[in-house]
Protein backbone atom coordinates (compact mmCIF):
# COMPACT_ATOMS: atom_id res chain seq x y z
CA UNK A 1 0.00 0.00 0.00
CA UNK A 2 1.41 3.30 -0.88
CA UNK A 3 0.50 6.72 1.07
CA UNK A 4 1.22 10.26 -0.69
CA UNK A 5 1.54 13.07 1.97
CA UNK A 6 1.59 17.08 0.33
CA UNK A 7 2.61 19.76 1.82
CA UNK A 8 3.92 23.31 0.61
CA UNK A 9 0.57 24.86 -0.59
CA UNK A 10 -0.67 28.11 0.81
CA UNK A 11 -1.38 31.89 -0.24
CA UNK A 12 1.07 33.46 -2.34
CA UNK A 13 0.61 36.93 -4.53
CA UNK A 14 1.19 36.92 -8.14
CA UNK A 15 5.30 36.51 -9.02
CA UNK A 16 5.68 34.79 -5.99
CA UNK A 17 7.41 31.35 -4.89
CA UNK A 18 6.23 27.85 -3.54
CA UNK A 19 7.76 24.59 -3.20
CA UNK A 20 5.35 21.47 -2.79
CA UNK A 21 6.27 18.44 -1.36
CA UNK A 22 5.15 14.83 -2.04
CA UNK A 23 6.76 12.29 0.75
CA UNK A 24 5.55 8.89 -0.06
CA UNK A 25 5.27 5.63 2.31
CA UNK A 26 5.70 2.56 0.92
CA UNK A 27 6.57 0.40 -1.80
CA UNK A 28 6.70 2.95 -4.63
CA UNK A 29 10.18 0.99 -6.31
CA UNK A 30 10.68 1.90 -10.32
CA UNK A 31 7.04 3.57 -10.58
CA UNK A 32 5.89 4.39 -14.32
CA UNK A 33 5.16 7.92 -13.26
CA UNK A 34 5.25 10.74 -10.74
CA UNK A 35 4.14 13.55 -11.16
CA UNK A 36 1.46 16.26 -9.99
CA UNK A 37 -1.63 17.04 -11.30
CA UNK A 38 -3.94 20.41 -10.49
CA UNK A 39 -7.87 21.07 -10.12
CA UNK A 40 -9.09 24.42 -9.83
CA UNK A 41 -12.67 25.43 -9.03
CA UNK A 42 -15.02 24.05 -11.64
CA UNK A 43 -12.20 22.49 -14.02
CA UNK A 44 -11.80 19.66 -14.67
CA UNK A 45 -7.74 17.77 -13.05
CA UNK A 46 -5.18 18.52 -15.58
CA UNK A 47 -1.77 17.32 -15.25
CA UNK A 48 1.29 19.68 -14.16
CA UNK A 49 4.28 18.22 -14.63
CA UNK A 50 5.35 14.13 -14.30
CA UNK A 51 8.49 12.07 -14.61
CA UNK A 52 8.40 9.41 -16.83
CA UNK A 53 10.28 6.26 -15.82
CA UNK A 54 14.01 6.74 -17.34
CA UNK A 55 13.79 10.50 -16.01
CA UNK A 56 11.81 11.76 -19.25
CA UNK A 57 9.98 14.80 -17.80
CA UNK A 58 6.73 16.81 -19.37
CA UNK A 59 5.25 19.63 -18.57
CA UNK A 60 2.16 21.66 -18.93
CA UNK A 61 2.43 24.44 -21.48
CA UNK A 62 1.20 26.50 -19.33
CA UNK A 63 3.77 26.10 -16.69
CA UNK A 64 6.88 25.56 -18.51
CA UNK A 65 9.61 27.73 -17.59
CA UNK A 66 8.19 28.23 -14.25
CA UNK A 67 7.38 25.67 -12.91
CA UNK A 68 10.04 22.07 -11.86
CA UNK A 69 9.78 18.85 -10.77
CA UNK A 70 12.03 16.46 -9.24
CA UNK A 71 12.46 13.54 -6.82
CA UNK A 72 14.56 12.51 -4.06
CA UNK A 73 14.84 8.36 -4.55
CA UNK A 74 16.80 8.18 -1.25
CA UNK A 75 13.80 10.34 0.47
CA UNK A 76 11.05 9.50 -1.83
CA UNK A 77 9.41 12.60 -1.69
CA UNK A 78 8.94 14.22 -5.13
CA UNK A 79 9.03 18.12 -5.56
CA UNK A 80 7.17 20.99 -7.25
CA UNK A 81 8.95 24.03 -7.60
CA UNK A 82 6.81 26.94 -8.42
CA UNK A 83 8.20 30.13 -9.77
CA UNK A 84 6.69 32.98 -11.19
CA UNK A 85 3.17 32.51 -10.19
CA UNK A 86 0.11 33.84 -11.61
CA UNK A 87 -3.81 33.37 -9.84
CA UNK A 88 -4.76 31.12 -12.71
CA UNK A 89 -2.41 28.65 -11.08
CA UNK A 90 -4.89 28.86 -8.06
CA UNK A 91 -5.75 25.22 -7.66
CA UNK A 92 -5.85 21.82 -5.51
CA UNK A 93 -2.59 19.92 -6.33
CA UNK A 94 -2.31 16.71 -5.67
CA UNK A 95 0.31 14.04 -6.12
CA UNK A 96 0.52 10.81 -8.28
CA UNK A 97 2.19 7.46 -8.63
CA UNK A 98 1.34 5.28 -11.15
CA UNK A 99 3.04 2.02 -10.74
CA UNK A 100 1.02 -0.23 -12.70
CA UNK A 101 -1.76 -2.19 -12.90
CA UNK A 102 -2.28 1.07 -9.56
CA UNK A 103 -2.91 4.33 -9.66
CA UNK A 104 -2.67 6.64 -6.43
CA UNK A 105 -3.17 9.85 -5.62
CA UNK A 106 -2.36 12.01 -2.19
CA UNK A 107 -5.22 13.91 -0.65
CA UNK A 108 -4.19 17.24 -2.43
CA UNK A 109 -2.57 20.56 -0.86
CA UNK A 110 -4.40 23.90 -1.65
CA UNK A 111 -2.46 26.65 -3.66
CA UNK A 112 -4.33 29.82 -3.86
CA UNK A 113 -2.04 33.50 -5.87
CA UNK A 114 -3.63 36.12 -5.22
CA UNK A 115 -3.06 39.19 -8.10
Amino acid sequence: QVQLVESGGGLVQAGGSLRLSCAASGSIFNPNAMGWYRQAPGKERELVARIISGGTTNYADSVKGRFTISRDNAKNILYLQMNSLKPEDTAVYYCNVNRYPYVYWGQGTQVTVSS
